[in-house]
């Protein structure tokens, strides 16, 4: 969207949030359209019992109405060596969707939501229920296979950029 059409309150309101660092990750879903995918940052745990979490994806993505329709979802949450990858799924670059799962090491199957091999994290499950809101559809999803990689530096968005977590601060 073009920031310049935005009336003063949204653009406090996102100047705000770019302050907000948060995890970056690659959504990813399957069904009779083949794979797809979406670079997200608006992820959420909701419960551990069952655990769930909120995807967040604009209604005017290509990817809202296929989401909905495949009714899986696979939750990558990426370090920073996947920074193109992220890049290519945020539709930054030109690559196509069919080629975007070329790259790095996608593990496929028939229906199932694509996974990253070497993410962090990788978390698959069920849309359970999808509200719409304002200018987004939220995806409650049952989470019904965990997956954690080695640690490694995660990949974050903060002010407006791919930033890397790589010092950890000690909490003592």
């Amino acid at each position: 969207m073009n920031l310049s059409i935005l009336n003063q309150e949204q653009k406090n309101f996102r100047d705000a949030m770019s302050q907000l660092a948060a995890g970056v990750c690659i959504i990813t879903t399957n069904g009779n359209t083949g794979p797809h995918g979406i670079t997200a940052t608006s992820v959420c745990s909701i419960t551990d019992t069952p655990p769930t979490i909120l995807v967040c994806i604009n209604k005017k993505s290509k990817v809202n109405q296929i989401f909905k329709d495949n009714q899986n979802i696979c939750i990558n949450i990426l370090s920073s060596k996947h920074l193109d990858a992220a890049k290519h799924f945020a539709g930054i670059t030109k690559v196509s969707m069919q080629d975007r799962f070329l790259q790095d090491e996608w593990q496929k199957t028939d229906k199932n939501p694509p996974y990253l091999k070497d993410a962090l994290v990788y978390l698959k499950g069920q849309i359970n229920e999808i509200k719409e809101y304002g200018t987004h559809s939220l995806f409650f999803t049952n989470i019904n296979i965990i997956n954690i990689n080695n640690k490694n530096d995660n990949l974050v968005y903060y002010d407006r950029n791919f930033c890397s977590t790589s010092k950890i601060l000690d909490i003592k």
